[in-house]
């Protein structure tokens, strides 16, 4: 028998038979839906995503249903919370598994099923990199179902996922980079190299920059955009990748010569482009004003590079190379990661660590002084 509700409690209530807490809600077809936690908190959290995703015309889903329904409602009830690129490549993921464990019920899928499908994926040419990123959604979606009391644990928990093989990373050396900006010095995305070389910004950081972001007498820059084409849309203005990547970066006096210099190289674009001209206040843009096509640029970065007589690299591994020269250089990781925008400086020792060697042996280099 469940106690009285106190006021403000609405329908979530301690049930008197076992101590946990409940709630419940009505359905468009006249019934309701009940939800069971430890807490108060838990259900009232459970009720209210419930609620939300009615509003959004989204049904609770039916515990006998199949992993493809299930996977159709959870992918449905996420759209709003994530990136467009996200949903997409949520979409895509969910798709590969469909044909695989979709007409399974859900109560049926087991972590060998699931471990079958990946070694399926595999077989088809999916590279194992790939098929964690699949792990990565089903992973998720999966927890979901737990929290929804759909499954009683997530079977995705006891899988072994194959692992991607790390590939290591490639960079230009201090000389070489000396060598990219010299011989690039008049061509008209020099700026760009420069600046990706020199501040760590991400292609879409730097494509998303605007003018007034930007203060050369002072020297510094603030990322508060970045550019994204997404499907169905076209270019748009997202919010950086984390919270931390919204941030405020110092340039050095070489790059904010040359942005001056390419601020020159614009004004005199915008003139010949006259009315065509489109007005985004982009520092990098297409000679008419308008966005950048990230995937245009690659050709013409290892056109750069071939010109400059330097190995095939790509476009992100200039933000590889500014890290790993700013390590090099003995600069403290966090601010290393500052500049980054990484969300954990362990995110930053991980991804560089090829140069936490050579920084051990400066440091024991450095404990050598103690004997005089």
């Amino acid at each position: 028998m469940a106690r009285k509700r106190a006021n403000g409690e609405g329908s979530v209530y301690q049930r008197e038979s076992d101590g946990r807490w409940a709630a419940s809600i009505s359905l468009a077809n006249g019934k309701r839906k009940h939800f069971l936690g430890h807490s108060s908190a838990e259900v009232s959290a459970k009720r209210a995503e419930a609620l939300a995703n009615l509003q959004k015309g989204i049904q609770p889903p039916k515990g006998n249903q199949s992993v493809a329904q299930y996977l159709d409602f959870w992918i449905r009830s996420v759209k709003s919370s994530v990136r467009p690129t996200t949903y997409q490549s949520y979409e895509l993921n969910v798709n590969r598994l469909r044909p695989l464990i979709g007409k399974l019920r859900l109560t049926n899928l087991t972590p060998a099923v699931i471990e079958q499908a990946y070694a399926a994926l595999q077989e088809r040419g999916l590279s194992a990199r790939s098929v964690k990123q699949v792990h990565t959604v089903l992973h998720g979606a999966l927890k979901k179902a737990v929290i929804w009391e759909l499954l009683g644990r997530n079977p995705s928990e006891a899988v072994s996922v194959p692992r991607p093989e790390r590939h290591e990373m490639k960079t230009l050396s201090e000389a070489q980079v000396q060598k990219l900006f010299a011989s690039t010095s008049d061509d008209r995305m020099h700026a760009l190299w420069v600046l990706l070389t020199t501040t760590s910004l991400r292609l879409g950081e730097a494509c998303g920059l605007q003018w007034q972001d930007v203060d050369l007498e002072r020297g510094s820059l603030t990322v508060r955009r970045a550019l994204q084409r997404q499907k169905g849309v076209g270019f748009v203005f997202v919010e950086p990748k984390t919270r931390l990547s919204r941030r405020k970066v110092h340039l050095p006096p070489g790059t904010v010569a040359v942005l001056a210099a390419h601020r020159k190289r614009q004004l005199q674009e915008r003139l010949m482009a006259g009315a065509y001209w489109q007005d985004q206040d982009l520092i990098f843009c297409r000679q008419n004003g308008s966005p950048l096509e990230a995937t245009n640029l690659l050709p013409e970065f290892h056109r750069a590079l071939a010109k400059a007589e330097l190995p095939k690299i790509r476009l992100h591994d200039l933000r590889h190379t500014a890290a790993t020269l700013l390590l090099q250089m003995g600069e403290h990781p966090k601010v290393v990661q500052e500049m980054l925008g990484h969300s954990t400086i362990t995110l930053t020792l991980d991804t560089y660590s090829h140069v936490v060697p050579s920084m051990q042996a400066e440091a024991a280099r450095k404990m050598q002084t103690l004997f005089g």
